[in-house]
């Protein structure tokens, strides 16, 4: 059974940073994309950025240059780093992790930029 369990969110002042993690059981993410996501209140949930089992990053354009999608496969964990947070920042974000057929998701951790 796949699970993902993220950690690292809270509460932080604009321009502060934190760094999320992934931990995943069940399958081993060095052998898959691994995605981070977020969702706002009233939001559709929308794709943050995205490593290859290769370490080939892509981010949305709203956090490039911010933000940094890394990997540590020995650990089988994903992580998050998240530089000049902005209140546009808050929302959950998830880990996902794609094995046909099905895109497994962790339960999320609340991220608030706030003053």
């Amino acid at each position: 059974q796949v699970q993902l369990v993220e950690s690292g969110g809270g509460l932080v002042q604009p321009g502060g940073s934190l760094r999320l993690s992934c931990v995943g059981s069940g399958i081993i993410f060095g052998n898959h994309l691994m995605s981070w996501y977020r969702q706002a209140p009233e939001n559709q949930r929308e794709l943050v950025a995205t490593i290859t089992s290769s370490g080939t990053t892509n981010y949305a354009d709203s956090v490039k240059d911010r933000f940094t999608i890394s990997r540590d496969n020995a650990k089988n964990t994903v992580y998050l780093r998240m530089d000049s947070l902005k209140p546009e920042d808050t929302a959950v974000y998830y880990c996902n992790v794609y094995r046909w057929p099905t895109a497994y998701w962790g339960q999320g951790t609340q991220v608030t930029v706030s003053s």
